[in-house]
């Protein structure tokens, strides 16, 4: 089967988290992971994104099943579940509003820039290498370094669970794919 441009999206992925360890300020390229597959799903009403296009489920395969670092056994049930998949994607949602606040905090003035990705909500590592000051206000900055913590601890817990279980079992509770299965829905009920 020839590969198409597509199949290649896993290298997105892979830079987007070499180029904000090294700037800080790539993490905002991370928002196109955001809006692009809630766009395709309100359009077109399929997960197309998740199943075609999405760059970290690529890199969960090719890891996971072309390296073989999967033990490539079954999600278990309680994690395919709607309630914990909903569950997730509030908890997630909780940490995204947090980041924005933390944000709006520096922008205006209240709170210092807080040069530091939180892996997995909970363990702050320094990250002062990666940002240098720009010409923008730090709010840009502080809103990297949040963003870059979703990015990395959503792909950390899928690496996890790919290791774990078969490779792409992360899309089964992402939240990306729990928000465009509920666009979907709404989208073909019309």
């Amino acid at each position: 089967m020839k590969k198409k441009w597509y199949d290649f999206l896993w290298i997105f992925s892979l830079i987007y988290l070499i180029l904000g360890f090294f700037n800080i300020l790539f993490a905002w390229l991370g928002l196109l992971c955001f809006f692009i597959p809630l766009v395709i799903s309100a359009v077109s009403g399929t997960k197309a994104y998740c199943n075609r296009y999405c760059g970290r489920g690529q890199l969960f395969s090719l890891l996971g099943g072309r390296f073989g670092l999967s033990r490539k056994r079954d999600i278990p049930k309680w994690m395919k579940s709607k309630a914990f998949r909903y569950v997730f994607l509030i908890f997630f949602f909780v940490m995204f509003f947090v980041m924005l606040w933390n944000t709006y905090l520096v922008f205006a003035g209240t709170a210092q820039l807080k040069q530091a990705v939180t892996l997995l909500w909970t363990f702050r590592l320094p990250w002062r290498w990666a940002y240098h000051g720009t010409l923008f206000h730090q709010g840009v900055a502080q809103f990297a370094f949040g963003f870059y913590s979703v990015m990395l601890t959503s792909t950390v817990l899928g690496l996890v669970t790919m290791v774990l279980f078969k490779p792409r079992s992360w899309c089964v509770y992402c939240p990306m794919g729990t928000m465009t299965q509920l666009i979907c829905k709404i989208k073909n009920k019309e």
